[in-house]
């Protein structure tokens, strides 16, 4: 998986050329965006993804176009990130088009971009999360979100979110540096 920096196609077929099997889209906020995207990342008839074969996407195999073109629409997972008010007043129509296979809350800059940075108790947030999850369920799609702690994680999931992120890697070894760091400089006080 790799999250673009933007919805512009040099930007998603690069990254699935390269041979990601996903994509997380940021800042999607419109059924028109959403249909860019899938354009931009299925092959025909689906998109208009130009084709590269026999490259990292398809494992460098030769094989019968038709049936790489199949597969790869088919194991292509694209996230649309739903990070703003402009994205919730669009969450059916978003949620509609044929392709997006997630919806995912970027929380953080949602959170930001309501006005309400940080506030995941905010009633206003806590209605925007309960909103993603019933337009995903409502279009068959999953619902999804990073989450910081096992609390968090158990928090989302009880509201139906299945696609979790857990930590970020960074954050794990950060931890985890900062953890034997702080036990070494103990030994060396004692």
């Amino acid at each position: 998986m790799c999250r673009v920096p933007a919805t512009e196609y040099h930007f998603m077929a690069r990254a699935l050329d390269a041979g990601m099997l996903g994509l997380m889209i940021p800042m999607v906020e419109s059924a028109e965006q959403a249909r860019q995207v899938v354009a931009a990342t299925k092959f025909p008839p689906i998109g208009r993804r130009g084709a590269g074969l026999g490259m990292a996407q398809d494992d460098y195999e030769r094989g019968s176009t038709v049936e790489k073109i199949g597969a790869l629409n088919a194991r292509t997972f694209i996230i649309a990130q739903i990070e703003s008010p402009a994205g919730l007043e669009n969450l059916d129509a978003i949620g509609a088009v044929e392709g997006i296979d997630c919806l995912w809350i970027g929380h953080n800059d949602l959170s930001i971009q309501m006005g309400i940075p940080g506030q995941f108790n905010s009633p206003r947030f806590q209605d925007a999360m309960t909103r993603v999850a019933e337009a995903a369920d409502r279009h068959g799609k999953s619902c999804g979100v990073a989450a910081g702690s096992v609390a968090m994680a158990e928090a989302w999931m009880a509201k139906g979110y299945r696609a979790i992120a857990y930590g970020a890697d960074f954050r794990l070894f950060a931890d985890g540096l900062k953890s034997g760091i702080d036990t070494v400089r103990k030994l060396a006080r004692s």
